[in-house]
């Protein structure tokens, strides 16, 4: 059943990033950064974890996860360091995407070369 849910709430959530693709003149990288402040906001107030709890990676790896992830660690990091968490917190949470992000890309970009036309 946990499957079950993680496909769906993770399905809904790319559903409405195409519907936003096919339906409105956003930009792919307007719709990027709004799924983010979207997940940094659902988690500044507490909605996004319960989602989480609930569909699993369904709702943790698209990029509303990320955004919250983000939220989270910031939260951490002020209350275990301060003030200066805000500003190492969400990166500190992200690192592990963020890395595999770039190696995954490096590598896609060492073996795939694109074409002219």
């Amino acid at each position: 059943m946990e499957y079950l849910w993680a496909f769906i709430i993770g399905g809904a959530l790319c559903a409405v990033g195409q519907l936003l693709i096919d339906y409105t003149k956003l930009t792919p990288a307007r719709i990027l950064v709004t799924y983010v402040v979207a997940g940094v906001v659902m988690g500044a107030f507490k909605i996004y974890r319960p989602l989480i709890e609930f569909a699993g990676a369904g709702a943790a790896v698209p990029l509303t996860g990320f955004g919250n992830a983000l939220a989270e660690g910031v939260r951490e990091a002020v209350d275990t360091k301060g003030f200066i968490g805000v500003f190492t917190g969400g990166l500190a949470a992200a690192s592990a995407g963020i890395t595999a992000a770039m190696i995954f890309g490096l590598i896609m970009g060492l073996c795939c070369r694109s074409k002219e036309k």
